[in-house]
């Protein structure tokens, strides 16, 4: 329960941590308080609270946004909200205590604030006034509630929760769940695909979404049977909106029958007074998502991609005019990927974000169809929101050296104002350099590739070099402050570190992007090799005989790859990595992957899964490999980790196992966290410093 008191305990923790790291660095000078700057650590980065979703109110002047802080001696996190002023003022904490608090919505008036709390009996939506005062719970589902978004009218909220679909009411679904839970048998049992997805397995459930009216209580499912509002996959940041009358709710779903090997996304619209479902977007095979109405009503716009079964397709922003009955893509000759979108309250034009060459960019697309306008560039804004008046773009900026904040930029992208800044007790202690940028010759034309110095670097050293490549593998290193692949952190001990964005980045242009697939040991390792020579022969400060490589998920394949393909490391980090590709294919989950990437199933193109599966090349094995994997990982399971350290192990070369039972494809829990940082550092140390 949130009072007074919670807020006020709460609102003092930042200000008595700064206070004792203040009293633990005095100086011996009366009266004069200072810290010598250190190297980043585990414990700094643990500490740091992480901002997630985030709204404006409707009036323009307050922020709700959501903080995660992460608890080493608990092993566990949790999340709070907060709220700041949009145009100044210090963040508060507004609803706190020991339990999840996420996804705050405001009501149409402002007023209220709706959020899930998993305080009593799993997650939950509750309401509070925006002026403070006791949160009251408004549903109470055995199947808890996520994701509320309320009606234009103030009436109803939209919302999702994971029921059983052949249940026509929640009394069917709490049988079900008890019955399950009292159950000594702890069977999965399926009979169509997917029967899991990402950490966990279905059991019979799907994501349903419902309307609850304020007033009397009262449900309304929306979608029915076996089927995802959101979709299971592939999804938007919000995959449904109401229309600003309020007679109408837009969504997307997946209507194939296999969703394993379809990225066929749907929008549908559900008429609120006779509850009828008409599909929208039946002409698109592909995916498409993430609706708005523009606020006059006149439009729809929602995020398409237009090949069927490529996931990492290019995104662009569609429009349908309502009054017309005529759709237009307005991206269309745009050749990066929309990412994070808004409306302009006038109705004429669109905000949106994308990935661009190592940033995040942002772009403005009127609804006449002329071509985006770049107005905020050279900054990493990962989300955004237009403010109601339309004069300003409220974004969550990071960079290599800043966890994220809130920022308030004008709409032509000039000055922008820092809102936030909750980190920096402890960021104001740390030595961290920026970016070096810079382009090389690859396989097929220029690479961007970044680096970054270690803390207290002297000129004149020579320092041990860490290459770090991304997954995806469409995907893409910046300037970033990513919280688990930390550029920071892999510095910190004193290592040089270098990012190469290879062919299949994103952010380059769509082409690029496209290249690799069909050619996972190609193009991309011909990048990543030729970027290491570029570094070595032109940062006189790296020992070029001194160099490890480590990735993650497509990191890690490239990493099992470059263990059957070259000699020029000292060590590798192989985490989560896909090494066999036709064992790979018969245990993910999202089938069309394997099957875009390497053009069919491993028995209708055997020849390219031979060609490009690390497992091939066992005989060439030779250099000292820490393999890293999670058994609750279902995209690449953790079996391919085990099958790529046996034969390490039988080829006699220096290698290392951890698996953690309790993580998936990331490592989240902090102690466990901390033992894969330990780890890599006591690898690296062992190989990389004479």
């Amino acid at each position: 329960m949130i009072d007074r008191f919670q807020r006020m305990l709460h609102s003092l923790v930042p200000l008595m941590l700064a206070l004792a790291l203040f009293a633990v660095a005095a100086s011996g000078h009366e009266g004069e308080v200072t810290e010598k700057p250190r190297a980043l650590t585990f414990d700094d980065l643990i500490s740091l609270g992480r901002i997630g979703a985030f709204e404006v109110s409707p009036d323009g002047k307050t922020i709700a946004f959501a903080v995660t802080w992460f608890d080493r001696d608990r092993n566990s996190s949790k999340t709070d909200i907060y709220t700041v002023g949009a145009y100044g003022g210090d963040p508060e904490p507004f609803i706190a205590g020991d339990c999840n608090n996420t996804s705050p919505c405001w009501s149409p008036d402002g007023g209220r604030l709706a959020f899930v709390s998993d305080r009593e009996k799993g997650s939950q939506i509750w309401i509070i006034p925006a002026g403070g005062g006791e949160a009251k719970k408004l549903t109470d589902l055995p199947t808890g509630a996520s994701d509320p978004l309320w009606s234009p009218d103030g009436r109803r909220i939209a919302f999702t929760s994971s029921v059983y679909p052949d249940c026509e009411d929640m009394d069917c679904n709490a049988k079900k769940l008890a019955e399950a839970e009292e159950s000594a048998v702890r069977a999965h049992i399926a009979e169509q695909l997917m029967y899991r997805h990402w950490n966990s397995w279905r059991d019979g459930t799907f994501s349903h979404l419902f309307l609850v009216d304020l007033e009397d209580g009262s449900l309304t499912e929306i979608n029915r049977g076996a089927t995802d509002v959101p979709p299971i996959a592939l999804g938007g940041a919000r995959d449904y909106a109401f229309s600003p009358d309020g007679k109408e709710i837009c969504f997307s779903l997946n209507p194939d029958p296999v969703v394993a090997v379809s990225t066929n996304n749907d929008l549908y619209i559900y008429s609120i007074a006779d509850g009828s479902t008409r599909r929208i977007t039946a002409d698109n095979p592909s995916n498409d998502n993430d609706p708005r109405y523009s606020p006059d009503g006149r439009y729809l716009a929602w995020r398409a991609q237009m090949k069927p079964g490529f996931e990492a397709d290019r995104f662009s922003i569609m429009l349908l005019d309502r009054k017309k009955n005529e759709t237009r893509n307005l991206t269309a000759d745009f050749d990066f990927s929309a990412g994070p979108y808004g409306w302009a309250p006038d109705s004429r034009s669109l905000w949106f974000g994308a990935e661009d060459k190592g940033r995040h960019s942002i772009f403005r697309v009127p609804v006449n169809g002329k071509t985006p306008q770049k107005v905020i560039t050279g900054a990493f804004d990962s989300d955004m929101r237009v403010s109601p008046d339309g004069k300003s773009l409220i974004v969550a900026r990071q960079s290599i050296k800043s966890p994220v904040d809130l920022y308030r930029a004008p709409v032509n992208g000039k000055d922008a104002v820092r809102l936030t800044d909750i980190n920096a007790s402890v960021i104001s202690n740390l030595e961290m350099n920026d970016v070096e940028e810079f382009w090389y010759d690859g396989a097929a034309g220029k690479v961007h590739g970044m680096l970054v110095k270690p803390p207290f670097f002297e000129e004149g050293g020579k320092y041990p070099l860490i290459v770090l490549i991304h997954g995806g593998p469409q995907g893409s290193f910046g300037d970033d402050f990513h919280y688990r692949w930390n550029v920071q952190m892999f510095a910190s001990p004193g290592y040089v570190v270098a990012t190469f964005n290879f062919t299949g980045s994103t952010g380059y242009g769509q082409a690029f992007t496209d290249a690799i697939s069909g050619d996972w040991g190609g193009a991309p390792y011909v990048d990543i090799m030729n970027g290491v020579d570029f570094v070595t022969a032109n940062f006189p400060f790296i020992d070029g005989e001194r160099i490890a490589a480590a990735g993650a998920s497509y990191g890690g394949y490239m990493i099992d790859w470059i263990e059957g393909h070259s000699d020029r490391f000292r060590c590798l980090v192989s985490h989560a990595g896909v090494y066999n590709l036709e064992s790979m294919y018969g245990a993910t989950e999202e089938l069309w992957f394997p099957e875009w990437e390497y053009r069919g199933t491993p028995w209708t193109n055997p020849e390219m899964y031979e060609k490009f599966s690390p497992h091939k090349f066992v005989a060439s094995f030779r250099t000292p490999c820490l393999v890293i994997a999670g058994e609750k990982d279902f995209r690449v399971p953790y079996t391919q980790s085990l099958e790529f350290f046996t034969a390490l192990q039988r080829m006699n070369v220096p290698s290392k196992l951890v698996v953690f039972p309790d993580e998936d494809h990331f490592v989240r829990k902090p102690q466990n966290a901390e033992l894969w940082w330990n780890t890599l550092y006591e690898w690296f140390d062992a190989h990389l410093k004479d």
